[in-house]
């Protein structure tokens, strides 16, 4: 029999519902393989064992009683990204700041999972805040990618992709504010999600840039993907930005794409995504990500969208502007580090000390861009400015919109680069979300799924397919068809060709 903790989660609720196996069972599967590679890849900042099982026994208890699943997911185990809220464990957000708080209330993500059934197996390393391309800013040291364990496995969202790669979960939650659930996605070989901008609950998550910030499922099938974003997405009451409109039907869309034909559907591939600065293996993969596209039925075109190269800029000044506003409210004094409070300080001291030791040195760098930038004198010309830029690639996304049904391009510039290459450099560290940040700044959802293995490293490559707001349908659709043809030309997932990792 396949070990339990390689199928998909389809596959997993399916065997728990029919008595094959029990949610115990593929709990347990999953923590030991967490115990056995977690040494090489710390994807995880705290394990959930005890309430995982508990979470496992009531879906059994369930099945036993006859009752209905309390979704299609039930039973199967998931890693939280580490700045979604939950009660009973640590919301760290990778920095010091908030080591050791234990959140009073779930995020409503949180909720709506716990409320399906899914076992929320641990919370996952992440860069400080949410702020970097590689989890190589946590406060609790870096994230290794389980296809060569001297690269990292992108950013923010490191960990929840790293926990896939490694088969130490079947479904994870990422953040992703200009990339960070499809850009580890991409060089993880795993699937990630942006959904629509409001289309899932920011409510519970620690905010770093409040109109970019936007939870999504990610797997390691288009499907699993799928059936998660069903179960999260929605209105939510509780958050200003949540778009009061009903899920879109991603799960029948994944279904229909499957089938593999993309007849009638077309495709824009942008041309502002591409040439110098992309690796030559990605660029291969692409080509041949393309050409199956259009082998598969769809019209293929290729689009403009001239703003598209300042959306990077853009992002750099309107991210750091929301972080410095947002972590403003870490002042020493209300919850959190405190350093410094020994009666000898005033509380500007304090704080001042706090801050000095409870911010890592990428955090601090935003922090104090944003601030820059929201100056008297400056904000015109610095915010103001990039905002004007946003408006024009949104612009540029209605334009393209009115041509095709989707938009493709490389997902990242390159594969998994080496931890440590580009720590001393945060250009170089900053154009890994080249590709994903114009969706970012739109709110249009968009994807990642694996393309073929660079022929350069052998490492994974991702496909971007991007949608209008509120169209998610059209790019699981898309992404599932691409990945079954990927799937027969390469005689299976590429998932599978994940390293042996070495077992403690």
């Amino acid at each position: 029999m396949t070990e339990l903790f390689r199928l998909t989660a389809a596959e997993l609720a399916a065997k728990i519902q029919a008595k094959e196996v029990s949610a115990v069972e593929v709990a347990r599967a999953h923590l030991e393989r967490i115990a056995d590679v977690e040494p090489a890849v710390h994807a995880f900042l705290h394990v959930n064992a005890e309430s995982a099982i508990a979470a496992a026994q009531a879906v059994d208890d369930d099945v036993a009683a006859g009752r209905q699943p309390a979704s299609p997911l039930a039973g199967v185990p998931l890693a939280l990204k580490d700045l979604v809220t939950m009660r009973g464990a640590p919301t760290t957000v990778g920095s010091k700041m908030l080591a050791n708080w234990e959140p009073p209330y779930d995020a409503t993500i949180t909720r709506k999972m716990l409320e399906a059934g899914i076992v929320i197996i641990g919370k996952t390393n992440l860069d400080e805040f949410a702020m970097g391309s590689s989890t190589e800013n946590s406060a609790y040291g870096p994230t290794h990618n389980p296809w060569d364990l001297t690269r990292v496995p992108g950013g923010s969202g490191g960990g929840s992709s790293a926990s896939l790669a490694a088969f130490e979960s079947a479904l994870a939650i990422g953040t992703d504010t200009g990339g960070s659930i499809r850009q580890p996605a991409a060089v993880t070989g795993t699937v990630g999600v942006k959904p629509t901008y409001g289309g899932v609950s920011r409510y519970g998550l620690v905010a770093f840039s409040s109109s970019l910030d936007q939870a999504g499922p990610c797997a390691r099938t288009v499907l699993d993907a799928a059936l998660l974003h069903e179960v999260i997405g929605g209105h939510d009451p509780l958050d200003a930005t949540s778009i009061n409109e009903p899920v879109p039907s991603v799960v029948a869309a994944a279904r229909e794409g499957a089938l593999g034909s993309l007849k009638g559907v077309k495709i824009g591939v942008v041309r502002e995504l591409s040439g110098d600065g992309y690796e030559p293996g990605v660029t291969a993969s692409f080509d041949e990500a393309v050409d199956q596209l259009r082998a598969l039925g769809a019209e293929v075109v290729e689009v403009s969208c001239p703003h598209f190269g300042y959306g990077l800029s853009a992002y750099y000044l309107i991210a750091p502007s929301e972080c410095s506003s947002n972590l403003a409210r870490f002042d020493a004094m209300r919850y959190g580090l405190r350093v410094g409070d020994d009666g000898a300080h005033s509380a500007e001291e304090v704080m001042s000390m706090t801050r000095e030791a409870g911010f890592g040195d990428e955090v601090k760098r935003r922090i104090i861009i944003g601030t820059y930038a929201l100056s008297s004198g400056y904000y015109d010309a610095y915010y103001g400015s990039a905002q004007k830029v946003r408006t024009l690639i949104k612009r540029d996304f209605a334009a393209a919109f009115e041509q095709v049904d989707v938009l493709v391009s490389p997902t990242t510039p390159t594969t998994a680069f080496a931890i440590g290459e580009r720590t001393d450099d945060p250009m170089a560290m900053y154009l890994a979300d080249l590709c994903t940040i114009p969706a970012s700044l739109a709110g249009t959802p968009a994807m990642s799924v694996p393309s073929r293995l660079s022929g350069t490293d052998g490492l994974p490559v991702g496909l971007q397919i991007m949608a209008p707001a509120l169209q998610e349908a059209r790019m699981y659709r898309v992404a599932a068809a691409y990945e079954v043809a990927r799937n027969v030309a390469d005689g299976g997932p590429l998932i599978n060709r994940v390293p042996e990792l070495e077992v403690s």
